[in-house]
């Protein structure tokens, strides 16, 4: 059995996608990949994730639509941002 790596993230925290224009609060966290192979699989070969590292679901806001929806996430795609203004409710 292999070790699973210690999440960087918190739940609460608020994160923004590194490559994306997404941010959003964390509301779960999965210790490695824990969502279906064709989902992995449609995430384009060059930026594909590999999956034993921890994955984040977050309450997500697209910053160029403004709009929310849940999001699942690498943590190597996630860096810990302080913003001034809340998410949208």
């Amino acid at each position: 059995m292999q070790d699973l790596v210690e999440a960087k993230f918190s739940i609460g925290e608020i994160v923004k996608h590194r490559f994306l224009a997404f941010r959003g609060a964390i509301i779960d966290i999965d210790p490695e990949f824990n969502n279906s192979e064709e989902w992995y699989l449609s995430i384009p070969e060059n930026i594909r994730p590999k999956k034993d590292q921890p994955f984040y679901h977050l309450l997500a806001e697209d910053l160029e639509k403004k709009i929310c929806y849940v999001a699942y996430v690498s943590e190597q795609n996630l860096s810990l941002i302080h913003i001034s203004e809340p998410t949208r409710q």
